[in-house]
């Protein structure tokens, strides 16, 4: 093979990889716009910004499938080695999790329609908001430390989700409270939970991302195994609720 067919091959081959990080970079600003209209939705019981996520969605879905087929595409076209492999490995992984984030803020925002018919708990959507918040943060510096390969910057991500456990901890005790209190509450407090559920469960795909930055900085995925601040579905005195969502 001559030198000038290597460098073609070489320079098709990074138009490649440049391509389908250009385009998880898009699929994850969808996805950030996705959870922060869900929850300001949710907040202010917009129902039409609410159908805006629902109908959005279907984008965010493409994405991960034009990814998944263009990674395909590489790895059968290129036989990528070492760490190219791993970028390409890595899209796939992250392409998924962004789908999983983005398939639970649409759950969010369908619930808006439902949760407007019912009565206000107070204090609930603001801070359903203000967990959903810290979950977009969280995603948008895991995909600044992707583009950056940024081991320090991930690894604080995947710290972050132990903020997001206790919010959700806290919230699953204020519910129980709400209930008990009134059982007039039990319907909208089984929502709520519901979505806050959900935010909990983007912040630990959001730490799945974080975990991918680090395998591509490295060549390793991190060790050490992190524990989990849901304390919901172990402790004694809510076990009778944890499965009810």
């Amino acid at each position: 093979m001559s030198d000038e067919l290597k460098k073609h091959i070489a320079s098709a081959f990074d138009r490649d990889l440049e391509g389908i990080q250009a385009q998880i970079l898009k699929m994850g600003g969808l996805v950030e716009a996705a959870i922060h209209d869900a929850a300001l939705s949710l907040e202010s019981r917009d129902e039409e910004l609410a159908q805006k996520v629902v109908a959005g969605d279907k984008a965010i879905d493409e994405l991960e499938e034009l990814l998944n087929e263009e990674a395909a595409r590489v790895i059968a076209l290129r036989a990528p080695t070492a760490r190219d492999l791993r970028v390409v490995l890595s899209v796939m992984r992250m392409s998924a999790n962004l789908e999983r984030i983005g398939d639970l803020s649409k759950n969010m925002a369908k619930r808006t329609s439902v949760l407007s018919q019912l009565a206000q708990i107070e204090g609930s959507a603001t801070a359903l908001r203000r967990m959903s918040r810290e979950v977009e943060h969280m995603l948008k510096d895991g995909l600044d430390a992707y583009i950056r390969r940024d081991e320090a910057l991930a690894r604080d991500v995947i710290e972050r989700d132990r903020d997001v456990d206790q919010m959700y901890n806290t919230l699953f005790r204020e519910f129980l409270t709400f209930m008990l209190e009134d059982p007039r509450n039990i319907t909208s407090c089984m929502h709520l939970h519901f979505i806050a559920k959900n935010v909990e469960r983007m912040g630990d795909h959001v730490t799945a991302i974080a975990e991918q930055v680090i395998f591509l900085a490295t060549g390793q995925m991190p060790h050490e195994g992190r524990v989990k601040e849901d304390r919901t579905s172990s402790d004694p005195a809510l076990s009778a609720n944890a499965g009810k969502e």
